[in-house]
């Protein structure tokens, strides 16, 4: 277990943009005696925390270091242009980085995104955080490329975001120490996928196998072959002997010459 076996605790880390609400909840719900401790920190900083123990789990974006690190991935987010709304994207549904060519786009250094190249036209400096280019996109300095959640995190009244449906995409994932799990780190893993109070932490069991019946005796079981039958009488009420043939006392008298 996690902490002490008077104590125990779980601590949860999560990276900007994920929202961990309801598994917390069902967390409280399922073990209300063990306190769950949120930790949001930046996804760069997520692997070291992880890996010194500062939490038990974690929500990151791949792709990370996997040094040290287990990662179950979760789900797959839309990646997303943030752009003014009265900028000529916002008249449209969707977008291809093709599309942002002739704009700057700002590249922050904590995007999360895995490029192979940039799209568009690169600023002459990085933002420092994706909150200081959403800052700069409002100013009219550029558009912003990433996932999702992070555009409704920064949500502006003057700015909107579209998809992008050919840039690369984030996955988030849940992290935690190489190895077997701790006990509460199973039950949170649980949690995540949507297991049920009473299931097994989804380690197969041997269904119980029916009992067979007895077979009925059938009438005769167990007597010879002969068994069943009319006792050698014959079926027209006779005694079993032949007919009555020549020479027999129902044969018909022989004639002398």
């Amino acid at each position: 277990m996690t902490g002490s076996e008077a104590s125990p605790s779980f601590r949860l880390a999560y990276v900007p943009g994920v929202t961990p609400s309801k598994w917390v909840r069902i967390w409280n719900e399922r073990l209300p005696d063990i306190p769950l401790t949120l930790l949001q920190v930046s996804a760069a900083e997520a692997p070291d925390v992880l890996r010194g123990s500062g939490a038990d789990a974690g929500f990151v974006r791949l792709p990370i270091d996997r040094t040290g690190l287990a990662a179950i991935p979760l789900y797959t987010e839309t990646t997303v242009v943030v752009v003014p709304k009265d900028h000529v994207v916002a008249s449209v549904d969707e977008v291809s980085t093709a599309d942002l060519a002739d704009e700057i786009v700002l590249h922050p250094l904590d995007d999360t995104l895995d490029w192979e190249g940039l799209p568009g036209r690169p600023a002459i400096e990085r933002p420092a955080t994706t909150a200081d280019a959403i800052e700069l996109v409002a100013a009219g300095i550029g558009v912003l490329v990433v996932p999702q959640s992070l555009a409704r995190l920064h949500h502006r009244k003057d700015l909107t975001y579209r998809t992008v449906t050919d840039a690369p995409e984030s996955r988030v994932a849940l992290s935690f120490l190489d190895g077997e799990p701790t006990d509460l780190v199973e039950e949170f893993i649980g949690i995540v996928r949507g297991r049920t109070v009473n299931s097994t932490r989804g380690r197969p069991q041997t269904p119980p196998q029916p009992k067979q019946r007895k077979r009925p005796e059938t009438a005769g079981a167990g007597r010879g072959p002969a068994a069943g039958k009319t006792g050698g009488k014959n079926l027209r009420g006779g005694s079993g002997g032949a007919k009555g043939g020549k020479g027999g006392k129902g044969g018909k008298p022989r004639r002398r010459p």
